[in-house]
């Protein structure tokens, strides 16, 4: 590694590095003592600030930072809590008659030294939740925080500071150059979240250390509304996930479709919805985020004039106030089909609508495009329901709801191609930051020391039976 030397993170990387086999080969115990001093950080000692930091660099309102990062971070450290010795414990696997004498299993590993890179929207959750996993696998980690929330991120670094010694968990605050920096030490795993373009990005620095990846990416996820569906109920949990954190989360509903002959009542539900979740201002609202920084504000105003240009229909919203950084909920439909809002992911509080007429059409539209995180569908139909589950591709799904996937411990969460490389949460948070290394112990005579050279044709003889019979 002498051609580091000069990085600014390395003697912290060779601190961790040095350390890895002390982390990895802790007992249970210190796992599970490093977990509760992190829960008790997040849910006494700095819970009113993480709220007070999130207030200042999203405008988030203190039930949605309750809500969607503190409860998540301390439902992910019980969980992990209530499995981790079933977790850590060798996997005993079959082993085939022709290796008789012999008995294998599977051994989780740590990986050794970790690289957490997080995002903006949800600082806390999408920093400490990967943080949650290496540590249960035990590895060293080093964990750089985005700096479009720096109230957030300064905060992170204070507790990490509180919690760890820098030889086991560290945090640097940085911009993009922090994260080059880093990204040029062979980390052995890095956790990602973010867009797919820096994704591809990671995913190039990995491939010049062999370093494995999860990816926890987006894109556009679809929500499909069928005729069957309730309307009512489904305009209630689409604006509420679809508006939540201003629209600034990775599986929100990015744009929805709706079966042509619904559209309009769909709309005057979703219209409804939003006015008694927000009141006729939502500027005045309490229970309204805002953009996170000004370059985001003019990126999501762009899109707003770029749909006005193409026929966009503006079915409620579309009221900015740059000081404010303030775009209200906003409802499009009419869009031609070269709309940028039919084309990037949004990440913030504009929902499109497409129509279409059969279920068939629904699907064609979904696999024009980039495999979304999430696909989201309303219907009161199996066959629609089966359909959409067969002829579809997406990280995770949910049926008559949306977003609340993400809370299941018990489930996977990730992508599928361009939305995401690996899975996170729970048992497969754990698994991402594990190594599975396969074990074989020979306990008396095997077979197949019969087969060791000098071959003769009694050994192909011998050979040919075990390829027959084992």
């Amino acid at each position: 590694m002498t051609e580091n030397t000069n990085n600014p993170y390395y003697n912290l990387f060779i601190k961790q590095k040095n350390n890895q086999f002390k982390v990895s080969n802790g007992a249970y115990n210190q796992r599970i003592k490093k977990l509760s001093a992190l829960q008790r950080a997040i849910e006494i000692t700095f819970r009113e600030e993480i709220k007070e930091a999130l207030l200042k660099d999203l405008g988030k309102p203190y039930v949605e930072s309750e809500m969607t990062e503190i409860y998540q971070i301390v439902g992910d450290i019980k969980h992990a809590k209530n499995y981790l010795h079933k977790w850590m414990r060798n996997k005993k696997v079959k082993t085939p008659l022709s290796m008789l004498g012999a008995s294998s299993y599977i051994k989780y590993e740590a990986k050794g030294v970790c690289l957490i890179i997080s995002p903006w929207n949800f600082p806390f959750n999408l920093t400490f939740g990967p943080l949650i996993s290496a540590i249960s696998a035990g590895n060293t980690a080093i964990i750089k925080p985005s700096e479009m929330t720096p109230h957030s991120s300064a905060l992170m670094k204070k507790i990490v500071d509180t919690v760890f010694s820098e030889e086991e968990v560290a945090l640097v605050e940085g911009e993009v150059q922090t994260s080059t920096d880093l990204l040029k030490l062979p980390f052995n795993h890095i956790f990602f979240t973010g867009s797919p373009t820096v994704g591809k990005i990671i995913m190039k620095a990995a491939a010049e250390h062999l370093a494995s990846v999860t990816l926890e990416l987006g894109g556009k996820s679809p929500t499909i509304i069928d005729e069957t569906a309730n309307l009512k109920t489904a305009a209630k949990k689409i604006m509420w996930g679809k508006f939540m954190n201003c629209g600034q989360i990775c599986i929100s509903p990015d744009y929805a479709l709706v079966q042509q002959n619904v559209k309009n009542q769909f709309i005057e539900e979703c219209k409804n919805v939003l006015k008694a979740f927000y009141s006729n201002n939502p500027k005045e609202s309490s229970s309204y985020a805002r953009i996170v920084t000004p370059k985001h504000f003019e990126r999501l105003k762009s899109l707003l004039t770029d749909a006005e240009d193409n026929g966009g229909n503006f079915e409620f919203g579309n009221i900015t106030d740059k000081a404010k950084k303030y775009i209200a909920p906003t409802i499009v439909s009419g869009l031609g089909e070269n709309a940028l809002l039919l084309e990037e992911e949004i990440f913030g509080p504009i929902f499109p609508m497409v129509t279409y007429k059969t279920i068939d059409d629904a699907i064609a539209y979904v696999n024009s495009k980039e495999r979304p995180l999430a696909l989201y569908i309303y219907s009161k139909s199996k066959r629609n329901t089966e359909k959409l589950l067969s002829y579809t591709r997406a990280g995770g799904t949910c049926i008559n709801n949306n977003i609340i996937h993400y809370a299941n411990h018990n489930l996977p969460f990730g992508g599928v191609n361009n939305s995401g490389i690996g899975k996170s949460h729970g048992y497969y948070g754990f698994k991402a930051f594990s190594n599975e290394r396969a074990i074989v112990k020979q306990h008396t005579f095997g077979i197949t020391e019969l087969l060791f050279p000098p071959y003769s044709n009694y050994k192909e003889k011998l050979a040919r039976f075990t390829v027959k019979w084992f």
